[in-house]
């Protein structure tokens, strides 16, 4: 299969989230129009989505979710799983690191690097906390190929240039500094306070109207 859109793969994502959700309540067939209204999309996506990736369901049963879930994984997942490791162990940090670990076999954060040395040498969440300045060496050791970033922004930049020399190829970027990353590492920045902004300027325009 070619590499797919961004846009696909993110779909992709939250429906094995959703899908796992459905099969924790015990059910086995979803159709499109059901995974759609789940996740506030058209039917018609869901079915282009589906038909991407080679699959397709029954009219009478609609998706088999467990069968769609292994499909997706199949796509999404490596065989032998991916490692990250989160810089900045602040508030936010230890939040993610939390929240994230043991939602996903082939995925896990392995490894919190600090610049506090009352955090470093310790296991938060089951994961070691190294000072910065072991960045290098243990990304290396570990093969870690992902970082997720929650330092303050004036350090971001100099923190850059250690994770690609380490061999990091995908970063997802939590501080509000937006970053220029070679061709070959995937970047993903999320910023807290613009999507905030967005949801208060719908909620603005919507009381306007009511």
């Amino acid at each position: 299969m070619n590499t797919l859109p961004d846009k696909t793969v993110e779909r992709l994502c939250k429906y094995r989230r959703v899908l796992y959700n459905q099969l924790s309540e015990g059910k086995q067939h979803i159709f499109s129009h059901e995974l759609a209204s789940l996740l506030h999309i058209t039917p018609v996506q869901v079915r282009r989505d589906i038909m991407l990736i080679g699959y397709s369901g029954t009219l009478r049963k609609g998706y088999d979710i467990q069968d769609l879930v292994t499909l997706i994984g199949e796509i999404l997942d490596t065989k032998d799983g991916q490692k990250a490791a989160i810089i900045g162990l602040g508030n936010l940090g230890s939040s993610i690191l939390g929240y994230f670990n043991g939602k996903r076999s082939k995925l896990a954060i392995t490894a919190a690097f600090d610049i506090d040395a009352d955090k470093t040498n310790r296991v938060y969440a089951g994961v070691k906390c190294y000072h910065i300045d072991e960045l290098e060496e243990v990304i290396k050791k570990e093969n870690i190929k992902m970082a997720i970033l929650t330092v303050p922004a004036k350090e971001s930049l100099q923190i850059l240039d250690t994770l690609i020399m380490s061999g990091i190829k995908g970063i997802m970027n939590f501080t509000p500094k937006s970053l220029n990353v070679p061709e070959n590492i995937y970047l993903e920045e999320y910023d807290m306070v613009t999507s905030l902004e967005k949801i208060a300027y719908f909620i603005k325009q919507n009381s306007k109207e009511g």
